[in-house]
């Protein structure tokens, strides 16, 4: 394990964060109007973080920058200089550290601001570092779980940061990392694997590095038309570009105590359900899309799948609303269920929960259990592959759907041999175990930490089962809200440390997709080979 390189490179992560961070900074240092007392004291402590992250990053890359490259006499004589070939394990150790990092940088921000603004309760839940690093955490996973309950008391600034946060996020700090550093090599390749979410991004890739670059572009341009729509909608600069970035991201984060409820505006509904689909689906697609390959877009398998569970669900559950007969919205204004209200507010909830942005302009904690039950199998079955959802993803259930329906068949025709296929691609017998192994891996996941958050919690606070289990496949599949106790129109900060310390475990593990971060816990990784 080379740990000069391990450092040097984690020397990169902190160092683009700390750039980040020092960008939002000065563009709220420059704004008209200006600054005093708790927003002045948020954009400095975004402003030190950045300088401080900068410079040691900075450092971190200078002690460790010689181990990126190695120097080789080749047969002639002449010295050779290469870079540096990351092996798989430092690979998976890279990524997780980077994220696990991360976190603690963008939390810190939160933490500066709470012990150094006059008139800061010492009640606030910044206050608290384990809170900061929840926050944070939830953020760059894109989770979008909160421990605020009063998120407009909070500056502008910090408002912003977290938002930059999930759009960061969203296709992944380390993707952006292979993008636009050099001197990877082939680590470079296997980093974008770790990181791209999904068992089998989709998409063109002549060469990581472009590949990344070209989801960025793609990325970005989607980003600024959103804003711009939003911008149309009659949203102001401010809370649009929040927006943008947590639905691009599909992370959920909002400006306002109401969610994306606050507006009330159809238009504005239409927009980020368009976008949000946008969002969580396969890149792969959006590029054949763009490239004006509609046919072959609109015949992938998974696309389909995923606008098909978005319909039903969506009709399922405006069925089981209107039945309720009345809904709560997050504003606290109760609406009869007629079935137009009922559509709306079923196809935005469904869509939100789906994509694993987890945005809320309805109480849905408050609907029937047929309604809720079909919000939670969405939230687990989550996007598609190489988006920027979360979930097991849609690709996995239609795969482990198949292998089901095919050993069905072999019960009664043992001697039919059909190969599995997606499209037209055949999925080999590997991929069919680690697909299965994957889901097994996840509700196991998902499991623990329930039976762990009611153990932790039992001597603390009334927590129930329903609130614990949501609360564990919320954060393992990265959307934010669950029911009961950690519902939409509730958050997390009443939490236990322990619990919430638990929880940002699971977020990394949702994010990362399992493998890459439980791996590490294998004494045998850390066996020289």
């Amino acid at each position: 394990m080379n740990t000069t390189f391990l450092a040097a490179q984690l020397g990169r992560v902190v160092q683009l964060l700390g750039c980040v961070l020092t960008a939002v900074a000065v563009l709220f240092f420059v704004l008209p109007g200006g600054s005093s007392g708790s927003a002045l004291a948020a954009e400095l402590s975004l402003l030190y973080t950045g300088l401080a992250a900068v410079g040691v990053g900075s450092a971190a890359w200078f002690l460790g920058r010689g181990a990126c490259t190695l120097h080789t006499t080749g047969i002639d004589g002449e010295s050779i200089t290469r870079p540096y070939r990351m092996t798989r394990r430092e690979a998976a150790l890279l990524t997780t550290l980077s994220w696990a990092i991360g976190g603690c940088v963008a939390a810190t921000p939160f933490l500066v601001w709470a012990h150094t603004a006059s008139g800061v309760e010492a009640a606030n839940p910044f206050s608290n570092a384990i809170n900061c690093l929840f926050e944070a955490t939830s953020g760059l996973t894109t989770t979008g779980a909160t421990i605020l309950q009063d998120i407009e008391a909070v500056p502008d600034a910090l408002l912003f940061w977290r938002s930059i946060l999930q759009w960061l996020g969203g296709l992944g700090i380390l993707v952006l990392f292979v993008a636009v550093l050099p001197g990877l090599g082939i680590g470079a390749k296997r980093l974008f694997q770790f990181e791209a979410p999904g068992p089998d991004p989709a998409g063109p890739r002549p060469s990581v590095r472009d590949a990344a670059r070209r989801l960025w572009q793609i990325y970005l341009g989607l980003t600024v038309t959103l804003f711009m729509l939003l911008l149309a909608g009659g949203m102001g600069w401010f809370d649009a570009a929040n927006h943008t970035f947590t639905t691009m991201a599909t992370g959920g984060f909002s400006t306002k105590n109401a969610s994306i409820g606050r507006p009330d505006s159809l238009y504005i509904d239409i927009v980020l359900i368009v976008f949000m689909i946008v969002a969580a689906s396969n890149f792969g697609v959006l590029h054949a899309l763009l490239k004006g390959r509609w046919r072959a877009a609109l015949a992938d398998t998974e696309f389909k799948v995923f606008l098909s569970l978005l319909a039903i669900g969506s009709t399922v559950v405006a069925i089981a609303v209107v039945m309720g007969g009345s809904i709560e919205l997050t504003d606290g204004q109760h609406l009869a269920a007629t079935p137009g209200e009922a559509i709306r507010q079923a196809t935005f909830t469904v869509t939100s929960q789906q994509t694993s942005t987890g945005y809320a302009t309805s109480d849905w904690d408050l609907w029937p259990v047929a309604a809720k039950t079909m919000v939670l199998l969405l939230m687990f079955v989550g996007g598609s592959a190489g988006s920027t959802a979360g979930g097991v993803k849609v690709i996995r259930i239609w795969i482990a759907a198949r292998v089901l329906l095919r050993e069905l068949e072999r019960f009664f025709r043992p001697d039919v041999v059909r190969p599995l296929r997606v499209g037209s691609r055949t999925i080999d017998t590997q991929q069919q175990t680690m697909t299965l192994v994957f889901l097994l891996g996840m509700i196991t996941m998902i499991a623990i930490g329930t039976i762990a958050l009611l153990a932790i919690e039992s001597s603390a606070n009334d927590i129930s089962f329903a609130t614990a289990a949501s609360a564990s496949l919320a954060t393992t599949c990265t959307i934010g809200p669950g029911i009961d106790a950690v519902g939409a129109t509730c958050n997390y900060g009443w939490l236990t440390d322990p619990s919430k310390l638990l929880l940002c475990f699971l977020m990394l593990v949702g994010r990362l997709e399992f493998f890459v971060v439980l791996v590490l816990l294998q004494p045998r990784f850390w066996r020289s080979s």
